[in-house]
């Protein structure tokens, strides 16, 4: 079906459900053409060509199956763990809750993460803040459905440590003091703070949490950007009756030399009333 996006828009307008998944970003080659300036730019950068290349890739069979899932991924640049080097490999990700959603979107990142690589765990899992309303203070009530899946996921030996990201001092030690399985580490964007609060930083150093720095928007990922990357992907689409749930970002880093040997993103999303 070449590039056309009919075929892409017809799947699209049946099925329910959409997981996107890059593959190692390393291996896009020929799909590259310039280097993102933000972490934004580099996202709706790989969901538009990842959603190129799947549609001019569609096969009539699929097309007769009108699969309520669909799978969306740039299929030469998927990359497994070796099995025989997964030891020397630390596999992170980082998950940002996009929409309203239940907690069951940590473990379904998870697991699909875990599938798309080949491993049986993840090192560690960072989560950034879920969304929130406009004026509304992030409290330890928003973060408990989330950190306890994260801590089923745990114990289920699924992720081996878990973090956060953007808790200050007052809202760290709430989810510690609460927590059955401790944050190990928090992220802290520097962009907003230029250096790391002392408070914070005393709380940490007492209780072994590693302070890390990461320099992510506030909103990574947005319906309206997704809906507009969808959209000019396949014009042949309603996107405004798409909306995403989660993203997951991952990396894979040789432990003793520090080299990225891969890193992507997968995201799931939604189609209105189903």
């Amino acid at each position: 079906m070449g590039t056309d996006s009919r075929a892409a828009g017809a799947l699209l307008a049946r099925a329910s459900t959409l997981h996107l998944q890059t593959g190692n970003l390393l291996n896009w080659g020929r799909l590259r053409k310039k280097c993102p300036s933000t972490h934004s730019e580099e996202l709706r950068d790989c969901i538009r060509k990842t959603l190129n290349e799947w549609s001019s890739q569609i096969s009539t069979d699929l097309v007769r199956e009108f699969p309520d899932v669909l799978e969306c991924t740039v299929s030469h640049a998927v990359e497994k763990i070796n099995p025989d080097e997964r030891e020397e490999m630390k596999v992170s990700a980082k998950l940002f809750i996009v929409g309203s959603n239940s907690s069951s979107s940590t473990r379904n990142a998870v697991d699909m993460a875990c599938s798309v690589l080949g491993v049986a765990q993840l090192d560690s899992v960072i989560i950034a803040s879920p969304p929130i309303e406009d004026g509304v203070n992030l409290s330890l009530e928003h973060l408990q459905p989330y950190w306890e899946e994260l801590q089923n996921l745990v114990h289920s030996k699924k992720i081996v440590a878990i973090g956060t990201s953007d808790l200050d001092k007052s809202q760290l030690e709430q989810l510690y003091q609460w927590a059955q399985v401790k944050p190990n580490s928090n992220q802290v964007n520097l962009a907003s703070c230029c250096v790391m609060p002392p408070d914070l930083t005393a709380f940490a150093k007492q209780f072994d949490i590693q302070l890390l720095t990461h320099n992510d928007p506030k909103e990574l990922l947005s319906e309206a950007s997704f809906q507009e990357a969808l959209q000019e992907s396949i014009p042949d689409i309603q996107a405004h009756e798409w909306v995403p749930l989660w993203l997951l970002r991952y990396s894979v880093i040789v432990k003793s030399r520090g080299i990225i040997k891969s890193k992507g993103y997968i995201l799931q999303a939604k189609r209105k009333g189903f």
